[in-house]
Parts: C-alpha cells; structure tokens; sequence
C-alpha cells in the first residue's frame, strides 16, 4: 500500500494532482479547493480503506469539487482543485502539521499511512501537495502582473457530526466563515450579507476555527489579500440540485460583499 522507496508515486495511470477549471476566468474571485478530489495514487492502492470510507468526509470535501466548477461557471472566476484525496495527504496542512498525512481520521485508521519512509513522505509533498500549491503561487502571480484585484475564496465542506469525545453533536451551521490573521474585512462583509439572508444558521469561525489548522489561506491570502474560507454542511451539498442552489446563493452573495468593502472588481 505504501510507495516504493524510490522518489516517484504518480505513474501514466494517475491523472495530475491539480486542475485548473475556467483557466480564463475574469472575475475577481480565485476559488480554491484544498479537498475537492478523493483520488488515490494507483501505487497506493486504497490505503487499506473499503471504497466507503474513501468516500466520507474524511476522504474528501463532499461535493465542493462540484460546487466550485458550478461557482466559477456563473461568476466567470478560476478554480483551482486539488484531485488527490486528502488521506494520501492534506494539502491544506502545513508540512509539519502532525496530521498533513493522518494515520487516524475520525477514529479510522489509515493503513497505508502507517511506518511511511522518509522517501514516502518526499513523494506525498513532491507529487501533491507542492504543485497544488505552485498552481495557486501561478495563478497569483498571473492576476497582480496583470493587475487584477482578486479575493482568494477557499471552498470547503463539512460533516455534520463528528464521533469522538466531546464531538458527537449536531452541527447547526449550514455555512461557516473562517478567518484569522490577515485582512479580513471580506471574510466580514460576507458574514454580515449571509445573515442578512435569512433561513441560514450562519458560523462565524464555526465548525472550525482557522487558527493553527489551515495552511492554504494563510500561504496565499495574508497578509494583504481579500479572502473568505467558506465551509457548508456536506448534507446540503448531497445532490446536483442542492450544489446548483448553493452555487447560485454564492454567485448572488459574495460580489455584494466585495462592494460593501469598497474593493475594485472586474
């Protein structure tokens, strides 16, 4: 299950561990989304896990791979998608975040992430997590040589329960915002429009706080760029309707909270 000792893991049967969907997008709006494939590496097998749990919320971001190419179609915005499932390794941990490749997700164990060599680990970074995260430097880069205003949206999902101590609650939220250090006056006006909508139970750090967890946000947007981390409940985001209703509240809500910051956009 695990890689050979040598420093190559994707092979010709892999598929590229980022894609760039709407390479030509206009909008202000960079999305991202950290967990949206749940793909493993044919070297790896299935990580010792059955097709269902590969499948969980531990596997991947239920339905942002989805949601994200439905976002970038209404607003004409780029989005760029990580494909590898966050189990081979996370690409929204840093690297020497104890779970930047988890031996245990929600009290599943992972077997093929256990006793990885030094090489093993070198390949995870160098395949995965270290050209996700080019493509998003590339994309940057692209936008302020051209000067275009840009506020990095990072696209998540979450489950709602979690088992282990003192977890196994009911989340309320159906969206959370996630902010930290940085500019975050986006990250604010977009919370202040969600709750304007009315049937929403709105998180404001909520289920997660970014502090001390997220890497991608941090890495690109601070400590000047506008950004939001948007988490919705993975039940909402359970059919094709259900992301194309969201796509569209997203496309409505966060070029209102552009304005409301007083940010150019396109």
């Amino acid at each position: 299950m695990n890689s050979t000792a040598s420093q190559t893991l994707l092979t010709t049967e892999d598929t590229s561990p980022v894609t760039v969907i709407n390479p030509a997008g206009a909008s202000s709006f960079l999305l991202i989304g950290d967990h949206a494939g749940k793909a493993v590496p044919a070297l790896l097998g299935t990580l010792g896990l059955s097709d269902a749990d590969l499948s969980r919320h531990i596997g991947w971001d239920i339905g942002i791979g989805e949601l994200g190419a439905l976002l970038a179609e209404r607003v004409d915005a780029v989005f760029v998608r990580q494909t590898y499932s966050r189990l081979v390794i996370d690409c929204n941990r840093s690297p020497d975040q104890a779970d930047v490749i988890a031996a245990v997700s929600d009290d599943t164990v992972v077997p093929g992430n256990a006793a990885l060599s030094e090489a093993d680990r070198a390949a995870r970074f160098a395949e995965i997590h270290e050209p996700y995260h080019a493509a998003i430097d590339a994309e940057l880069a692209r936008r302020d040589a051209r000067d275009l205003p840009t506020a990095v949206i990072a696209l998540h999902s979450f489950t709602p329960m979690m088992r282990g101590p003192l977890r196994d609650q009911a989340r309320p939220w159906q969206i959370g915002i996630l902010h930290d250090g940085g500019d975050t006056r986006f990250a604010q006006a977009l919370l202040a429009v969600l709750r304007t909508e009315g049937d929403l139970i709105v998180g404001d750090n909520e289920p997660y706080r970014m502090d001390l967890i997220d890497y991608t946000v941090p890495r690109h947007a601070y400590p000047a760029r506008a950004y939001a981390e948007i988490e919705i409940r993975q039940d909402l985001l359970a059919s094709a309707e259900n992301c194309a209703a969201w796509a569209d509240r997203l496309a409505r809500v966060l070029p209102v909270a552009l304005e409301r910051i007083g940010a150019r956009r396109i």
